[in-house]
């Protein structure tokens, strides 16, 4: 056990890395988003975070910026580093050819091809060990890689916009604008941290949406708005019937999956336009959305936005679906003709959904709620 001044000096330095990993939170799908720090004689001498897929991971960035430096050092790194190849080489062996001789892990990898092995081999090296600093934290910057490996299935985040009294759109199903600029940002940052953005045929037909990340509207700053629109999330459209036309504005936007029930004789057609079909018929006419988040996972989905009308959502509530809620309210009324948050008819008080809130902070004149369902705590 290391003494408490150590104790503290490791959290420290493993702060710093998670700081570094945040950097990734719009490139790295469908990889973890990591950081590392190298310290040596009480300073930081090298520093990385993941970039995006198939590139260097964290360590070897940490290591190339340390150089000889590295010889007789500490790596805090906010996962455990990988001990197979992929697409790069093993960073457990970097780290060992490279002299470090303590190593701090904020988690073990949940990646089956890793899953403690890298950890091993750095103690067979004659590497000191050290794993659980801040894991807490750690957990909570890959929510969606972590549901992936240990559940096969995506981080499912369900965002919404309603007036104080609970409404969506007007009756007519008039909707813009609910929230003001600064909550449509926030949306902006949420579509490109995700992995998928997920809607169905209702909104498209509704607001002629397209459901893209708008680079103007991240209010981020050019490093990382350039990482976020070189990996824009993929859009999955659910049109049961598909009634959404090949002409609308969503599909002369990126490549989109469409998810339906139709035969699948309509294929051809999507291809041919650079999208794809996917039938995944379930019961009563609608889509299978689990089976659906399932070929997600297996397709490297990590975290999925779900941003739909009050059917769709429902339907992922009431199906148990939903990881988080993120609920944006605005400071207005829009009466009670307007169209309700969520589809989800209800008898009884004992039926009712409970949730547990998270945060809840102003964003411009607007709020944002983010609660997840209290079964899951």
């Amino acid at each position: 056990m290391p003494s408490t001044e150590q104790a503290a000096l490791d959290a420290f330095y493993m702060a710093h890395a998670l700081e570094l990993a945040r950097k990734g939170w719009y490139s790295t799908h469908p990889n973890p988003r990591v950081g590392c720090v190298i310290v040596r004689d009480g300073a930081i001498v090298g520093e990385g975070w993941h970039v995006r897929a198939g590139e260097p991971h964290a360590e070897v960035h940490a290591l190339r910026h340390a150089g000889d430096k590295a010889r007789g050092a500490t790596a805090y790194v906010t996962l455990e580093p990988c001990s197979h190849h992929g697409r790069t080489p093993p960073c457990a062996d970097a780290l060992i050819e490279a002299g470090i001789t303590r190593v701090v892990a904020a988690m073990q990898d949940p990646n089956p091809e890793v899953g403690g092995r890298g950890l091993l081999r750095l103690m067979s090296a004659g590497v000191s060990v050290q794993n659980g600093v801040l894991q807490s934290a750690a957990r909570a910057i890959n929510k969606g890689f972590l549901k992936r490996m240990e559940h096969g299935l995506p981080y499912v985040r369900v965002k919404m916009a309603m007036s104080l009294d609970g409404r969506t759109a007007m009756a007519s199903g008039e909707s813009q604008w609910i929230t003001g600029p600064e909550a449509r940002s926030a949306v902006q940052r949420l579509r490109a941290q995700s992995s998928v953005v997920l809607t169905g045929a209702d909104t498209v037909l509704a607001d002629n949406a397209r459901l893209t990340v708008r680079p103007d509207e991240l209010g981020l700053n050019a490093e990382l708005t350039a990482l976020a629109i070189t990996r824009p999330p993929l859009r999955v459209l659910i049109d049961g019937r598909l009634r959404v036309p090949l002409d609308a504005p969503f599909f002369k936007a990126d490549r989109a999956l469409v998810v339906t029930c139709a035969a699948a004789s309509a294929r051809e057609r999507y291809h041919a336009e650079g999208h794809e079909m996917l039938a995944l018929a379930g019961s009563g006419g609608h889509v299978d959305l689990r089976k659906l988040l399932i070929e997600l996972a297996a397709r490297g989905v990590n975290d999925v936005l779900v941003e739909a009308g009050p059917k769709l959502a429902g339907a992922f509530t009431r199906m148990g679906l939903v990881d988080e809620f993120q609920i944006f309210v605005a400071s207005k009324f829009m009466g009670s003709s307007a169209r309700p948050l969520l589809e989800l008819p209800l008898a009884q008080m004992s039926e009712a959904l409970e949730l547990e809130i998270i945060e809840m902070r102003a964003v411009g004149r607007d709020w944002r709620v983010i609660a997840i369902p209290a079964s899951t705590t």
